[in-house]
């Protein structure tokens, strides 16, 4: 490795450590209340959970602001899902809408040849995996709502 790859390279992983670490201050400095925060967040965290690439973010702030939630927190609470947790997000998520609906073995019913099949299996592939992500969406929204409203004022503390 050359020189001045290792600079570069400390100079990024200094760039990122900095940039995570105000992203951390500003959010333990927001001028908001403290149940604000856990509404946003909570609501960034439903949302996040949806397989709404490009949208989750939007949808988590308009929830913030329906339920006066913080805004910056429901932007935050989004990044639950990111490249790294998608597949495995999304995968538990369709195994608990299978569960709650009882559409096992869904895969193997279908006729491949047959576009009334495919669309039909496909509605409800897409239902399977939106009535999952609803259930763990609200349990992960609720929880992280309560855990927020214990950690900030302890964060804030410090």
């Amino acid at each position: 490795m050359h020189p001045t790859d290792y600079l570069h390279k400390k100079k990024k992983q200094s760039w990122w450590k900095r940039r995570l670490r105000y992203l951390y201050l500003r959010l333990i400095r927001l001028r908001s209340t403290t149940p604000a925060i856990a509404r946003g967040l909570a609501t960034g965290v439903f949302a996040g959970l949806f397989p709404f690439f490009g949208f989750q973010t939007i949808i988590g702030i308009g929830l913030a602001m329906l339920v006066r939630g913080n805004k910056l927190t429901a932007a935050v609470g989004t990044w639950i899902s990111n490249p790294f947790t998608y597949v495995p997000v999304y995968l538990f998520n369709f195994q608990v809408g299978q569960l709650v609906l009882g559409t096992h073995d869904l895969s193997t019913d279908v006729d491949w040849t047959s576009s009334t099949e495919l669309l039909q299996a496909g509605k409800l592939f897409i239902a399977t995996l939106l009535v999952g992500c609803t259930v763990m969406g609200a349990i992960a929204g609720i929880t992280a709502y309560f855990l927020s409203l214990w950690l900030i004022p302890l964060w804030r503390k410090q």
